[in-house]
């Protein structure tokens, strides 16, 4: 068990994160299957399913994090969904194949594959699993639902701009490579 306020803030964060992705693919569906074959894991069969099944099945991961009965669930599959693109994106990198997006938060989001996206992703599966926990029982106060808030603005606040970070990383190597 642990903390109502950590706990509420892994699932707020996951929540947000998992919402956000869904939505970016589902806006640009067919953006997400030419993605989904570039990372070359799936039969031409699978992939229209496949890229259905993962924006639905982050919202659903979602909705179930943040309702209590289903919370265990949510996280655990939050966390299978990360750990299964962070295996996609290893298997893509020991490839050689650095050139296609990520497709993280569908496609065309100008994020290149890269080692970064390894750590990030395992950070995630942690997080997913923290959020799936029983929180203890404890009465929560103002200030808890105000930390929980903040909590959840600061993480996704830390993640877009690692994101961005992530995504310049081959241009600042490219001009490094360009100077010396």
């Amino acid at each position: 068990m642990i903390d109502p306020v950590l706990s509420g803030i892994a699932q707020g964060v996951v929540a947000v994160l998992l919402l956000a992705a869904a939505v970016y693919k589902l806006r640009d569906l067919r953006g997400f299957r030419a993605t989904l074959r570039e990372y070359d894991l799936l039969a031409e069969v699978l992939v229209r399913p496949v890229a259905w099944l993962i924006p639905v099945a982050e919202v659903a991961a979602a909705a179930a994090l943040v309702y209590g009965p289903t919370r265990v669930a949510g996280g655990t599959l939050a966390a299978v969904l990360f750990a299964v693109f962070t295996l996609a994106i290893a298997v893509n990198l020991a490839r050689g194949r650095r050139d296609i997006d990520c497709g993280c938060f569908g496609p065309s989001r100008g994020q290149q594959l890269s080692g970064w996206l390894l750590p990030r992703n395992l950070l995630l599966v942690a997080l997913s699993a923290l959020a799936g926990l029983p929180p203890a029982e404890r009465a929560l106060g103002a200030l808890d639902y105000f930390t929980v808030a903040a909590g959840v603005v600061a993480f996704v606040l830390f993640f877009v701009v690692s994101n961005v970070v992530i995504g310049l990383a081959p241009q600042t190597a490219a001009l490094r490579r360009h100077h010396d």
